[in-house]
């Protein structure tokens, strides 16, 4: 049976999906807690990695090397860029780029990259899922956001070690990466998977516009869980897509 790896950095972000899987196990493995079930037709490991692009890169490997997925998905919130880009909307990580690296001495070793992508098919699955759901895409329509806003890109993911709050720092970020929204793991994903040639999607609901501190963000509890929620429901049906074709 194939096998899907779903990776969070927050238990907000995860815990929808191990509550959908059928069959589920549980076990502690790498310093993280992994959960094993099923969801139609597919076999799934879901785990919250933590924060921070470490944490990211440690639960990545360790899924690809004890699961054999034929792909990683993670999905999640990140603080948004562009300004066409309201709170739950959903970046597709069509490129990631790390914010705060020498990327150049990073591709002096495989896979030689400085820059990493969610596999173009499966970024393909997210917009057609997301389209299903009502979103918008914010790069077909110029005055989407004030007709619908719920909004979809296929664009540029940030990944820094930092929690990105401020005008400064949110300034920084955009000069450096160009991004769309910026976050905490998603580059790191990606290299994983292309240093192990495994299919990823990086995908990402927007929960603030980098205004905020982490522990305000954090005491909009409910708020949160909504937003984590939009990635959730999205990464299950992107799944479930991922299932009918086999």
């Amino acid at each position: 049976m194939p096998t899907i790896a779903i990776i969070g950095a927050l238990e907000k972000e995860v815990a929808q999906i191990k509550e959908e899987l059928n069959g589920a196990r549980v076990a502690q493995e790498a310093g993280l807690t992994v959960v094993n079930g099923e969801l139609d037709g597919l076999s799934v490991v879901a785990t919250t990695a933590g924060m921070g692009t470490v944490n990211a890169a440690a639960a990545t490997q360790h899924l690809i090397s004890k699961y054999a997925p034929q792909a990683v998905v993670f999905s999640g919130i990140a603080g948004g860029l562009n300004p066409k880009l309201h709170i739950n909307d959903v970046v597709i990580g069509k490129c990631l780029r790390y914010l705060d690296t020498d990327t150049a001495l990073i591709a002096e070793s495989a896979p030689g990259l400085e820059e990493f992508v969610s596999t173009p098919a499966l970024a393909d699955v997210a917009a057609a899922v997301l389209a299903e759901h009502g979103f918008v895409d914010a790069s077909a329509d110029e005055n989407s956001a004030e007709k619908d806003p719920k909004q979809f890109l296929c664009g540029t993911i940030a990944t820094g070690d930092r929690f990105v709050t401020g005008d400064a720092m949110r300034n920084a970020a955009i000069e450096a990466t160009h991004a769309d929204c910026v976050e905490m793991e998603g580059a790191a994903i990606a290299h994983i998977a292309a240093k192990n040639g495994v299919d990823c999607l990086v995908l990402r609901a927007i929960s603030d516009n980098c205004d905020e501190a982490y522990d305000a963000i954090c005491d909009r509890e409910f708020d949160l869980f909504e937003y984590a929620r939009v990635a959730s429901d999205i990464t299950l049906d992107i799944v479930r897509r991922i299932a009918a074709a086999q």
